[in-house]
């Protein structure tokens, strides 16, 4: 084959993958955001695949479901959905999910029954938290036909200006991501308090694709 031929077919293949991830993708995923089904919205659902180590040196994809339980302004404060070990039993901590249980969750999350519980309440009655209880069933009966759930915050304490006591913000900005982030590049972004700045900033070097948006 021709050298130059070869060259051209290179660069139109190079040039084809820089157009879908600079201009096809983002165009996708802002027509996608702007239906009703994959809209952004108090209460969405938000799957996230994300890149992480094993602890050893090499790399593993954890699979995360979200649910969004504040938007103000810019701040989208999620929630990961979980489900409550059998008392007795020591719960994981990080949370994520198996890649089978993840595409299962694609499928069926808007029929499951997914109870709000206040993250206070997680660490009330017996065993660890995590762990379904005798505490939990008593003020959450939905638990009986459902262990799936999300760590959800008072409603007084949602939609409230950013505080001001630097002790505050830290905790204050645990799971707020960036609306924008979200809406215009398909990214989970975090909203951080940068302790040396002493302002909150959003950190790039915190940003995990979205993968799919359900209502």
């Amino acid at each position: 084959m021709n050298k130059r031929i070869l060259v051209v077919i290179l660069i139109s293949i190079v040039v084809f993958f820089i157009v879908k991830q600079l201009v096809y993708k983002p165009y996708m995923w802002k027509k996608a955001i702007n239906s009703k089904e994959h809209k952004l919205q108090l209460g969405s659902f938000i799957f996230s695949k994300q890149r992480g180590s094993n602890g050893s040196q090499s790399y593993t994809t954890y699979y995360f479901v979200f649910k969004v339980i504040e938007i103000n302004g810019d701040f989208v404060r999620l929630s990961v959905i979980r489900k409550l070990s059998d008392e007795g039993v020591i719960s994981q901590d990080d949370f994520s999910t198996t890649s089978e249980h993840y595409k299962a969750l694609k499928e069926n999350v808007n029929q499951l029954l997914i109870t709000p519980i206040l993250s206070e309440d997680l660490h009330k009655g017996k065993g660890s938290p995590y762990e379904l209880n005798d505490y939990l069933l008593e003020k959450y009966p939905d638990l009986k036909k459902s262990r799936y759930y999300f760590e959800d915050i008072p409603a007084a304490n949602k939609n409230k200006p950013v505080p001001k006591d630097p002790n505050l913000l830290i905790t204050h900005f645990d799971m707020v991501y960036s609306k924008k982030a979200i809406i215009e590049e398909g990214k989970l972004t975090q909203w951080v308090y940068d302790d040396f700045k002493k302002v909150p900033e959003i950190a790039e070097r915190l940003s995990n694709n979205i993968d799919l948006i359900l209502n």
